[in-house]
């Protein structure tokens, strides 16, 4: 696999979904096109749920149109069922992702059905995405453990992705949900998504650091041949199902780590780390990331880079 990794922005959907404080619809705009600024290519921007199911999202319908149109730049939505296809087309999505999970005890809690019921709800939608020519992809959630059963064998996972690529993704994204999943586990999954027929470069990983083993993780994914990860700047974001849990791997931890380790990516640190600040004040918090506090590193003078105190204040906060 080329030396090439796409980092896959989680932060305006994943990273703001489950935060109690209400983020303004020009706040979000604003962050988009920072995180656009700094770099990235592929940022999840928002979510066609039902806006009584998440309410921080409910603006989804007004914020895709608003969004900067910029060449190579793309958008993906979550998208549940026809319903959100139908407003996710009239917003003007170009790219989506669906999602199911690796144990029916998640997905009934989670959405109300089983694996089976999720994939035929996700069935009529990925062949509209596709008749429109669409990016599509799937999420595997729950891929190392599930908070209700326990730990998840890597067939189990593999089954879901191979349903889902037979449904027609373009890329399959194992999820670590509740932030269970070690480096040996990775290679594991990797292993036996490779042997089912899965190519590496229609897998992707969303690791969330809720025990501290995100970037290990990522380590692990690089060295099986892995080329796309999620992350969520200022690692906002995680699952309700784990609390107290910490967030998504931070796109700034990620960035410095494939910039240390010689990897190529398109997105510049002090771009992210001012995106970052951004989301933390739009939240009324500081940056908890380990770069956002610590910033980067210079190795010809030994300096710290992307250092500053204070919030900020962005505009169009709450």
């Amino acid at each position: 696999m080329a030396d090439r990794v796409r980092i896959y922005e989680v932060g305006p959907r994943d990273g703001l979904q489950n935060e109690s404080v209400a983020v303004t619809l020009e706040a979000k705009v604003e962050f988009i096109e920072r995180l656009v600024a700094a770099g990235l290519r592929e940022i999840e921007a928002t979510s066609f749920v039902s806006p009584k199911a998440i309410p921080q999202l409910a603006d989804a319908d007004e914020l895709l149109p608003r969004l900067p149109a910029v060449p190579g730049v793309r958008y993906p939505v979550l998208v549940p069922n026809e319903r959100g296809m139908d407003r996710a087309e009239a917003a003007g999505a170009g790219a989506l992702a669906v999602f199911t999970a690796a144990t029916d005890a998640f997905t009934e809690r989670n959405i109300g059905m089983t694996i089976a019921g999720s994939l035929e709800a996700a069935r009529p939608v990925l062949a509209r995405a596709g008749a429109l020519g669409w990016w599509r992809r799937g999420y595997v959630s729950t891929a190392f453990g599930c908070p209700f059963t326990g730990a998840v064998a890597p067939g189990r996972a593999v089954d879901v992705a191979l349903a889902l690529l037979d449904l027609g993704v373009d890329e399959v994204c194992y999820g670590d949900t509740i932030g269970v999943g070690v480096p040996n586990q990775v290679q594991a999954l990797v292993d036996a998504s490779t042997a089912a027929g899965v190519p590496l470069d229609r897998i992707a990983f969303h690791f969330h650091d809720t025990r501290g083993t995100a970037l290990a993780n990522v380590l692990a994914g690089l060295a099986a041949g892995i080329r796309c990860f999620d992350a969520s700047a200022g690692g906002t974001g995680g699952c309700p199902y784990a609390p107290g849990a910490a967030g998504n791997l931070a796109t700034e931890d990620l960035v410095y780590l494939l910039d240390a380790s010689g990897y190529e990516h398109g997105v510049r640190l002090d771009g992210v780390l001012e995106a970052a600040r951004f989301a933390a004040a739009a939240l009324g918090r500081p940056l908890a990331s380990k770069v956002g506090q610590a910033g980067g590193w210079d190795p010809t003078t030994g300096a710290a880079t992307g250092r500053r105190m204070g919030l900020g204040t962005p505009t169009g906060s709450p």
